[in-house]
């Protein structure tokens, strides 16, 4: 089988020739075999993250799950508005900070946040200037300039679909599975709920229009990703019941419907999130299903519960075993969570979220070699 052959037989529920094999390289890895300053893609697109992980998935030979919420497909084709403007605040040879302004009756207003570029990591986007030592307004600045133009949209999508080809599925992002980011936001839901209620119904409403849009697309992607980092650390079950349940439901449904299959991403704790899924939505595949501290997943008993609702995908430990293991633990690992979860299908060995910038390129190869040998499937 072809990686897409593979993966489609998984998310329709049928057995392909070997456990499906998708460690998350989605940022930090691609980014550096590119042998370039991070900020060269995230700031001046060049070359931009998905030419970087394109060439990662064809030099590891996994199986391209690629979630647009990782890597992203913008379905906007619309231009930036020229009347803001990115200058560069700050320069050293580690970082750069950019921050925006646009213009106002002759004077020029400055954004209240930058964003910080690193040279050997992804960048931080919305901070503060005082906690980068920054004044609200820059005493000199630089233009960005030279920032490299690529296609969007349907057109992008063409040119991803047509690059990835037989290595993977091509997903957009078509929802959310979080309304609330961050401790600041916490704090404002319990002042003002009605706030983000509000919220809610645009978004149902906005979601609901950019899948019309998508199933418009003569070329069209092969799923929907409607999840979002950290969906039960930042909300209460009770909370994404009222504020994103809604959209997880609508938007499963929708794609259901009209024949795609649908994702979702959310790091931490996610047992509740996969059983909520599971019950009362139409949801196709899940991961990373992280296991403790940082998650609270146990990969057999979801596979117990809900392996024959769900496509689960995971689960490895992405710094104690795939940064800091040794190849036989990674192998050890990998063999474990076949055992867990891969007995009738519906399972993608994967990693629990995005593998390290220094992870050993040895384990990468040992984790896929060991889903196409010990995750054979006998017909």
């Amino acid at each position: 089988m072809t990686s897409r052959e593979r993966l489609l037989a998984v998310l329709k529920g049928e057995i392909p020739d070997h456990v499906p094999v998708m460690p998350d390289l989605s940022n930090m890895v691609p980014a550096k075999m590119t042998g370039r300053p991070f900020w060269d893609i995230y700031l001046y697109q060049d070359p931009p993250l998905w030419r970087a992980y394109i060439d990662c998935v064809k030099y590891f030979g996994f199986d391209s799950l690629w979630d647009a919420y990782h890597v992203s497909i913008p379905l906007d084709s619309n231009m930036p508005d020229p009347g803001i403007k990115t200058a560069i605040v700050y320069k050293s040879e580690d970082r750069l900070i950019t921050q925006k302004f646009e213009n106002i009756g002759g004077k020029r207003r400055w954004h209240g946040s930058v964003d910080v570029y690193y040279r050997d990591n992804p960048p931080n986007h919305g901070v503060a200037p005082h906690a980068v030592r920054l004044p609200d307004e820059p005493d000199k600045f630089e233009l960005v300039e030279n920032v490299r133009q690529h296609p969007k949209g349907e057109e992008l999508l063409k040119i991803l679909k047509s690059e990835l080809g037989d290595r993977g599925l091509l997903g957009v992002t078509c929802g959310t599975s979080s309304l609330i980011g961050g401790e600041k936001a916490i704090y404002d839901f319990s002042e003002n709920p009605e706030k983000y209620y509000e919220l809610r119904d645009r978004l149902l409403d906005y979601y609901e229009k950019v899948f019309m849009k998508v199933l418009s697309f003569e070329c069209r992607p092969d799923f929907i990703s409607t999840g979002a980092s950290g969906t039960l650390i930042n909300q209460t079950p009770q909370t994404f019941r009222e504020l994103a349940l809604p959209i997880v439901k609508k938007m499963t449904a929708l794609a259901k419907r009209h024949g795609f299959f649908s994702h979702i991403h959310s790091c931490g704790p996610e047992a509740e999130l996969v059983r909520i899924c599971a019950e009362e939505t139409d949801l196709t595949v899940i991961d990373p299903l992280e296991i403790p501290p940082m998650g609270d997943c146990d990969l057999k008993e979801l596979k117990k519960l809900y392996g024959h609702k769900l496509v689960l995908k995971g689960n490895l430990h992405t710094t104690k075993v795939m940064l800091h293991g040794s190849v036989q633990n990674v192998t050890d690992a990998a063999k474990k969570a076949i055992d867990d979860a891969a007995q009738d299908g519906r399972f993608i060995l994967s990693t629990g979220d995005q593998c390290g910038r220094d992870t050993p390129f040895e384990n990468l190869f040992a984790l896929i070699e060991t889903a196409k040998t010990y995750g054979k499937y006998n017909y």
